[in-house]
């Protein structure tokens, strides 16, 4: 989601290609890059690069309606795309796909190969013709329940009214429950008022801030765990390893992270875990008492401190039960002290699995904290 306070400059992103499908994926870190310098596109066009007359009528509208046109294209498509341009515009492009027009500034890319042009470029140019630079602080929680998230966002507007402020600007993106707030603004906006809005939003969000760096959480609990001088251990099993995996993408995590155990199966657990099998035949395999062993199995050699371990049903079906897909325990060990959380995911098998590790990784850092 994005809430924009002001937006500053009238920018149109043209996105041409031979499908009409296509996903617009492929804008997406530009769109970010350039949020991340206070700029926002106006209007976002897709047009198939088969249809002269459309993209023609595309190009005209953006040269008409906004100062700034940013075009992505295949490589193949470069040629035509130049010669229309400079002939309507009466200008050239610089080697890095830059023109400076008559009535617009143009910036070219490849949509499907390396660029010259990078989005800073088209930041630090605007900056310089709007004259107001632009930096940002970024907060990282995850777990959050999205009305509390659109409720903080609110404050924060309500915070910049009252400040009579509008080149503040709150972008909120969320991947499987880890979300990144980012906070642009201005060099002229008052140190007292962007004090007041990172400490608005740290009210709101407290109990699922993690850091207030642009850190990924795997990254923080890391170094939590350095911090304790602590080593953990993850078994899993419906989510298939991808606790783990998120640890282990944290360079330096191999002086914390002992191991990892994907238990699938029943067997696994009761052979790698000692999860018992009366415990198993009576509560199933997702159940708080499965949850609980599984995290008992790890710490019960004491070869390390923290445990953590998830068991639950990705879908798309159930597991052969009454119990719904999307059920989930993940258990947390520091110690012989251990806790199970009950979770009931939505989504598909991919939106499950992946909320439930950001799940467990947010649980364990916020057990340390």
């Amino acid at each position: 989601m994005t809430e924009e306070i002001r937006c500053r400059a009238k920018l149109a992103l043209l996105l041409f290609d031979t499908r009409r499908s296509l996903s617009f994926g492929v804008v997406e870190e530009w769109l970010k890059g350039l949020a991340g310098g206070g700029f926002y596109a106006d209007k976002v066009s897709k047009v198939a690069f088969d249809s002269a007359e459309e993209i023609v009528g595309a190009i005209d509208e953006a040269i008409k309606s906004y100062d700034n046109i940013l075009i992505l294209c295949p490589q193949c498509m470069e040629g035509t795309i130049r010669s229309y341009i400079c002939t309507a515009e009466g200008a050239e492009f610089d080697v890095a796909g830059i023109m400076h027009g008559k009535r617009n500034n143009v910036f070219l890319a490849y949509s499907d190969a390396h660029n010259r042009l990078e989005v800073q470029d088209i930041v630090g140019m605007l900056d310089d013709m709007y004259g107001v630079k632009y930096d940002r602080s970024v907060v990282r929680f995850a777990c959050a329940p999205y009305a509390l998230v659109d409720e903080t966002v609110q404050s924060v507007k309500t915070v910049c009214r009252n400040n009579d402020s509008n080149d503040v600007t709150i972008n909120v993106e969320e991947h499987f429950g880890d979300f990144r707030m980012e906070i642009v603004y201005s060099d002229t906006t008052p140190k007292m008022l962007l004090d007041s809005i990172i400490a608005k939003v740290v009210s709101k969000l407290n109990d699922y801030i993690y850091s207030l760096e642009d850190v990924t959480l795997a990254c923080q609990l890391i170094r939590l765990l350095k911090l304790r001088r602590m080593k953990i251990g993850i078994a899993e099993s419906f989510t298939g390893g991808g606790v783990g995996k998120k640890i282990v993408e944290v360079p330096g995590a191999s002086e914390v992270y002992f191991e990892g155990l994907n238990t699938y199966s029943n067997e696994a657990k009761m052979a790698r875990l000692g999860v018992r099998e009366l415990t198993l035949k009576q509560n199933g395999a997702v159940s708080a008492e499965t949850a609980y062993e599984m995290a008992q199995g790890l710490l019960k050699d004491g070869r390390y401190d923290v445990a953590v371990a998830t068991t639950g049903i990705a879908g798309p079906a159930s597991d052969n039960t009454s119990k719904p897909v999307g059920l989930a325990y993940i258990s947390v060990g520091v110690g012989e002290d251990i806790s199970v959380y009950k979770f009931n995911f939505v989504g598909d098998r991919k939106r499950i699995t992946e909320t439930a590790v950001n799940q467990a990784l947010f649980l364990a850092y916020k057990r340390l904290k």
